[in-house]
């Protein structure tokens, strides 16, 4: 038999159904408690039908600049993970130029905001 590792995600929700805290974690992880989070992006590869199904939340706490971060990193790591997995890390690098251009971008709009 071949080893499995769990995880498990556990969402509070407010009586709007509205994400109040997240918190996961691993059978495989060294904690020996849940970890909290305030985001979450889970994607799975439908095979037969060729379509990626998502569970994209996040809790009230979120602030917009932490999400402009969220989305950095996240662009970045997928970045690393289509060089690993493509022979084209032609792409990995415009995505990683896109995010780069991305924050820039959120980083502008801020100081906007803010002077």
């Amino acid at each position: 038999m071949t080893k499995k590792s769990t995880i498990q995600i556990q969402v509070g929700l407010d009586e709007q159904r509205v994400p109040e805290s997240i918190e996961w974690t691993a059978t495989d992880s060294t904690a020996d408690r849940m970890n909290k989070a305030k985001a979450m992006m889970v994607a799975f590869w439908d095979g037969a039908d060729k379509t990626a199904l998502r569970i994209d939340l996040w809790t009230k706490e979120m602030m917009v600049d932490e999400m402009a971060d969220f989305f950095y990193q996240t662009m970045m790591t997928m970045a690393d993970t289509y060089q690993r997995a493509t022979p084209w890390g032609d792409q990995a690098d415009d995505l990683r130029k896109f995010a780069s251009d991305f924050y820039k971008k959120f980083e502008e709009k801020l100081k906007k905001e803010n002077p």
